[in-house]
């Protein structure tokens, strides 16, 4: 393995049980009276602890905590053979309700975790001060014709469903990540591997349940989730990386167009491009994003 990263500010470990199931979260810092904590949440086949490089580049001392998605990390798997939506709103409706239950907190997503917090802040609204969101483009309008076939493959799907391949080494975990993302260096993700992967005795896996790679039986309705974007109260600040995303995702199937479109009915809406960053922006250019962060953060 090569030279790992030393994190400037350590996390502490704890578990919580939200909804009964057992959920890991990473706290960086004390509560610090007077301000809210920044709750950060991650994208899909990620873990909490990919925050870690943006925590230790923030210059101000503030409570931040970081949790592991239901099947994701060191959260409990559900034992069903889905994941839904809506639980992740409902995860994250007991955490703050643990965390911060008298007062509104910062929220932060990433991907996946940024459509979860733009839903769950337009659901509630008064438990968001500050919105941030980290290239959560969302996905393309489903139409309802398309519901047969995707409600089939499902089916199937169920019938074999995926696996994660384990790893011979942590070495070999961190290439992955590289290959993902090849502006991650080599030591952060060495650091990375520790906590994306859990030496079993066929190897390194993922710690991920492989359910999560389910085709979804239920369809993305663009109505719907933007009538949850418009009742946003807090400001909200979205981010991304200067390389398009959106297109190398989705092509003409999702137009720039028509996210731009959405974006414009969130209320209270700033926007900021980071250079030189890709989907994973907070491993690309953690300084600069924390920069952005602070200065949206600490506005009155």
């Amino acid at each position: 393995m090569p030279d790992v990263y030393i994190p400037r500010r350590a996390h502490r470990s704890e578990f919580l049980s939200l909804r009964g199931l057992r959920h890991h979260i990473l706290r960086w810092g004390p509560p610090q009276p007077g301000h809210p904590p920044l709750v950060m949440v991650h994208g899909w086949m990620d873990v909490g602890a990919s925050f870690q490089f943006v925590v230790d580049a923030l210059q101000q001392q503030r409570e931040v905590i970081a949790l592991d998605w239901r099947g994701f990390g060191l959260s409990a798997t559900t034992g069903a053979d889905s994941y839904w939506f809506p639980d992740y709103l409902g995860d994250l409706d007991a955490l703050l309700d643990a965390l911060s239950p008298g007062a509104p907190v910062d929220l932060l997503g990433h991907s996946m975790g940024g459509n979860v917090a733009m839903s769950y802040a337009g659901v509630r609204p008064q438990r968001i001060r500050r919105l941030v969101n980290l290239e959560g483009f969302g996905m393309p309008d489903i139409s309802p014709a398309a519901a047969p076939e995707r409600l089939a493959k499902w089916l199937d799907e169920l019938k074999d469903p995926p696996s994660l391949r384990p790893y011979a080494t942590l070495a070999d975990v961190a290439e992955r990540l590289m290959k993902n993302n090849p502006r991650l260096p080599a030591a952060k993700a060495a650091w990375l591997a520790q906590h994306w992967s859990r030496e079993t005795p066929e190897g390194f896996q993922l710690n991920a349940d492989p359910a999560h790679k389910l085709a979804n039986p239920m369809l993305y309705r663009k109505a719907e989730v933007l009538a949850c974007w418009q009742r946003i109260a807090a400001p909200t600040l979205w981010v991304e990386g200067s390389d398009d995303q959106l297109t190398r995702f989705w092509g003409t199937r999702y137009p720039r167009e028509d996210f731009e479109a959405r974006l414009a009915l969130v209320p209270q809406l700033e926007k900021a491009v980071l250079q030189d960053a890709g989907h994973m922006l907070h491993h690309d250019q953690p300084e600069a994003l924390a920069a952005v962060l602070e200065r949206f953060l600490s506005k009155a």
